[in-house]
């Protein structure tokens, strides 16, 4: 994974809320968080909270009494999301990185990590400080998107990127959103953190969006493909951009379009 595949400054956090968390990620902090509240936990650690679409999902799922400690490495997203949150005292905002939690062992009923996983440089590692501060039978609940041929958007603006830029494709969405699938790899390396029993669910869905443009910027304008694009050509972003909105309009329509999106659901037990 490249240094700046993990930075997410600058108008990225506000973009990726706008675009990207209604068109992928909504329906996925709503399944985690149900499956949450099946096991009623009093403390929650939820890291790589970005945005805070699962935390608000988990805090408008979880009774009042539940306590929420929300994380990420990346402030500006932290910001954002604590923002966007009500002011209710019940979650903590707290910078963190999840392979180091600043947190004692055995502190939290469960963990929760919404499409975070694939960023860890270290997995098992990662796995075992979700471990370590989980109290005994607790759940660590988390989710990684499936290989991007099952993610039609993403999977459409790579293929357009790299006609734009044939000698160095940007590569972001493959390598590390969509490079993390392999079911036998996840289920070794959990086990190696020494969880068990481990769980895992395929679940796909559909995404939709009002407009062919609105996935070309969520990818291109509101994730770290942003950083690869302007890499290679400082003034080709709203050029990049408007190209593959074009590609999206002509595989899928020039009105709302809808794509398929596929995601590998996790629940591991200490």
């Amino acid at each position: 994974m490249a240094a700046a595949d993990k930075l997410f400054a600058g108008s990225i956090p506000e973009i990726y809320d706008r675009f990207l968390v209604p068109l992928i990620f909504e329906s996925y902090a709503r399944d985690l968080a149900g499956r949450l509240a099946n096991v009623e936990p009093q403390d929650v650690l939820e890291t790589a909270a970005g945005t805070g679409v699962l935390t608000r999902a988990i805090a408008s799922t979880l009774p009042a009494q539940a306590r929420i400690v929300a994380t990420d490495l990346n402030q500006p997203m932290l910001d954002h999301a604590a923002a966007r949150q009500q002011a209710s005292g019940r979650v903590t905002w707290r910078q963190a990185d999840a392979l180091a939690l600043p947190f004692e062992d055995q502190t939290f009923d469960a963990v929760a990590c919404q499409f975070g996983a694939m960023f860890f440089p270290d997995k098992v590692l990662g796995y075992g400080q979700a471990r370590r501060v989980l109290k005994p039978g607790g759940h660590f609940f988390f989710n990684v998107w499936d290989r991007i041929a099952e993610n039609e958007f993403a999977d459409v603006v790579t293929e357009t990127l790299a006609t734009i830029f044939p000698n160095d494709p940007p590569r972001f969405m493959t390598r590390t959103p969509h490079g993390y699938h392999d079911v036998a790899r996840l289920r070794e390396e959990l086990t190696m953190a020494g969880f068990a029993p481990v769980s895992i669910e395929t679940r796909g869905a559909i995404s939709r969006a009002p407009s062919p443009r609105d996935p070309a910027i969520a990818y291109c304008q509101g994730t770290p493909l942003r950083n690869e694009i302007e890499a290679r050509d400082p003034s080709g972003l709203e050029a990049a951009t408007q190209a593959c909105a074009e590609a999206q309009a002509l595989r899928f329509g020039s009105g709302p379009v809808e794509g398929r999106i596929r995601a590998h659901v996790i629940t591991a037990v200490r």
